[in-house]
């Protein structure tokens, strides 16, 4: 991780002390293959064992053409984790995503950040990690993933409790007032068009923004120990799931911030 963070602060002043207009993105997708990703295979979707029993990395995670375009595409008929073999901190993240036409249970995946550990540690397939939610109709939801947790403004609705920047802050995680929270609104394309996640994460705030509207904002990111005190956390690899349906991603990319853009800052609680 040491190493990582050097080489983020590192390529920020050789590109801010530069005369060239490139940005400062770095594509986690080198739009040819999927070398610099690791990849896992976990248990089967529900009612789909045969599916899960033919199912290899290379038909599950490949990289196919569209209309001249290399796009990733992950098959959803297992659950799996596409992961990024490098850890991340303070950073804005943009994902471009569709659902494809082939479904085996739901339209259901995850854009899974600050993850750590092994393979296979949530429900059997996924490193532990905090959820941006990509799932149809569920776009930008937070879901904690085993002990992690978080602190987020919210206000109580019928089955449960959505983001709102004027509600009541409460502690999450499966010790305190659960592990989802709903998005503020939904933002979300209609089916087969794509969709833009933007992913801000500064220390231990998390800003999740779908098609240019903020939906979530959590605050005090952790882990909450055995002994009931939460450990920060502030890092981790990228995982992005196979999990029921067919889903193409045209682009993922990440360069560092130091400080959430102050355009979004306009429409968070105050304390962040």
């Amino acid at each position: 991780m040491k190493k990582y963070l050097f080489y983020f602060l590192t390529a920020s002043l050789v590109w801010f002390s530069s005369c060239q207009t490139e940005e400062p993105w770095q594509p986690l997708f080198n739009g040819e293959n999927l070398d610099n990703w690791d990849k896992y295979l976990g248990s089967a979707i529900d009612g789909q064992d045969s599916l899960a029993q033919a199912a290899t990395v290379e038909k599950v995670f490949s990289v196919v053409e569209e209309n001249g375009e290399k796009l990733i595409r992950i098959s959803g008929e297992i659950n799996g984790s596409l992961a990024t073999r490098d850890t991340f901190a303070n950073y804005h993240l943009q994902l471009v995503f569709k659902w494809g036409d082939e479904v085996h249970a739901t339209r259901n995946s995850g854009l899974l950040y600050h993850s750590f550990g092994d393979f296979g540690a949530a429900f059997g397939t996924w490193m532990t990690n905090i959820e941006c939610q990509l799932m149809h109709d569920r776009l930008g939801d937070t879901y904690l993933m085993n002990n992690t947790y978080c602190e987020t403004s919210v206000e109580e609705v019928e089955n449960g409790f959505r983001y709102s920047e004027n509600g009541e802050v409460k502690k999450f995680s499966t010790e305190h007032n659960g592990q989802g929270i709903q998005k503020r609104v939904d933002a979300e394309k209609p089916l087969g068009e794509w969709n833009t996640v933007d992913l801000y994460t500064v220390g231990n705030t998390a800003v999740h923004v779908v098609n240019g509207e903020i939906v979530m904002g959590n605050t005090n990111t952790g882990t909450v120990e055995d002994d009931g005190t939460v450990k920060p956390l502030t890092s981790g690899k990228i995982q992005l799931q196979s999990e029921g349906a067919e889903l193409f991603v045209k682009s993922v990319k990440i360069k560092p911030i130091n400080n959430l853009p102050s355009e979004l800052l306009n429409d968070l609680p105050a304390d962040f």
